[in-house]
């Protein structure tokens, strides 16, 4: 079987980690776009190694440090509290979750912004799945 190297994964994972930095105050918009680029790129050539979990598991850890630049860029409780019930999550649980303390990785994990901030959420902003990808491209071969 054909599989990715350790040192591919591990450049893939750093370019992410500098596009989807707390520290740059990137638009979503921006950062989204960025992503696409590399991503796609990426799993373009990647497309003829055999293992499509690993594929599935960047999806999701993608997906994972959105939710966790998107929390940082909502700043305040306040903030987070309004755009939580924006998304339709219930006034007492964006409270309880809007006013946590916890960090930003934790928090990117955390079921209430999972559910809001899901797939459909990220598909609707443009974001595209690296495992749509990979099957659509292996299906081409």
């Amino acid at each position: 079987k054909v599989r990715i190297a350790k040192q591919s994964l591990k450049r893939m994972k750093k370019k992410v980690r500098e596009i989807t930095s707390r520290k740059m105050p990137y638009p979503m918009e921006y950062r989204i776009k960025k992503l696409n680029q590399y991503l796609l790129g990426w799993c373009g050539y990647f497309a003829l190694v055999d293992t499509k979990s690993i594929f599935e598991d960047l999806d999701g850890w993608i997906r994972r440090r959105l939710r966790m630049c998107l929390w940082k860029n909502w700043k305040t409780s306040k903030t987070r509290i309004r755009n939580l019930i924006k998304l339709g999550v219930p006034e007492w649980k964006a409270y309880e979750w809007g006013n946590s303390r916890k960090g930003y990785w934790r928090i990117s994990k955390s079921p209430i912004l999972h559910r809001t901030l899901g797939n459909s959420y990220w598909s609707n902003q443009g974001l595209k799945s690296l495992q749509k990808r990979y099957e659509f491209l292996r299906h081409l071969s």
